[in-house]
């Protein structure tokens, strides 16, 4: 069970709201994310989980509002002082080379070398590596030699969240990570999600539409609308008909408000 001291918080957010001009996307959003806690972040398309994620992520800086790491106040300025501070996320499209190897992939912009003034790429050392941390995640590729594209979506997916990990990460931030895929394919990934629950203390936002991939692997869920998280509770203590029936009163009000 997670500790819900506001002390063993790796991530905070208070009283976040952000602003497009006069397009408001987000108001006073209270977030915390606890260390080793999976999260769900649930919410209809332009409920304001993307705008959210690019706070989170240091795209977006907030109209107002504070973040904190690890119990001190934080000014994310970019993508990368976000990644320096262990924050890492993974998008649909994964930022993966189609044409690279898996381990290529591994070590994309952070290639072991070998030699002295000359170095030279070290492929022995990063097949070695990227199958031993593979493995150790229970990330079942043909080879750490096969392009890319040759693997399932799966596959892939499992790659892009195991390359985030061996980075270093803290804070993982998924979005949508089992979005168009089978059966089969999504268990591979809450797989792998249910192995860094067990065998890390890596924490995890899931942003998700299927609430019941949900409830297997997350601890807590937060239903996002209209800008402003208005559901936080722990899933042992909601369901899927619960969390139903929020979405689908939000509709009925929407409808009740455009026929007037």
């Amino acid at each position: 069970m997670t500790d819900t001291n506001p002390g063993t918080d790796v991530l905070r957010g208070e009283h976040l709201s952000k602003s497009f001009g006069a397009v408001r996307a987000l108001d006073d959003i209270n977030l915390r994310l606890g260390r080793g806690e999976v999260l769900a972040l649930l919410g209809d398309n332009g409920a304001g989980k993307s705008t959210l994620m690019k706070i989170l992520t240091g795209f977006h800086q907030p109209t107002s509002g504070t973040l904190h790491i690890d119990g001190e106040p934080v000014t994310l300025q970019s993508v990368m002082h976000a990644r320096s501070l262990g924050i890492e996320p993974v998008y649909q499209d994964l930022a993966l080379v189609d044409e690279l190897s898996v381990f290529r992939n591994m070590f994309l912009q952070r290639e072991i070398t070998r030699g002295g003034a000359l170095r030279i790429l070290d492929d022995r050392a990063m097949r070695r590596a990227a199958a031993s941390h593979l493995e150790r995640m229970g990330v079942n590729v043909p080879s750490v030699d096969v392009e890319i594209s040759k693997l399932s979506g799966g596959q892939r997916q499992a790659v892009a969240v195991a390359r985030a990990v061996y980075s270093d990460a803290r804070i993982l931030l998924l979005d949508e990570p089992t979005a168009a895929m089978g059966v089969r394919e999504s268990a591979l990934i809450l797989d792998v999600i249910r192995r860094l629950k067990e065998h890390s203390d890596v924490s995890v936002i899931i942003v998700a539409h299927n609430y019941a991939q949900v409830f297997d692997v997350c601890d807590r869920i937060n239903l996002v609308q209209d800008g402003r998280i208005t559901f936080d509770r722990p899933t042992r203590e909601t369901s899927i008909q619960e969390l139903t029936g929020l979405v689908v009163n939000e509709y009925r009000s929407a409808s009740e408000a455009v026929t007037g």
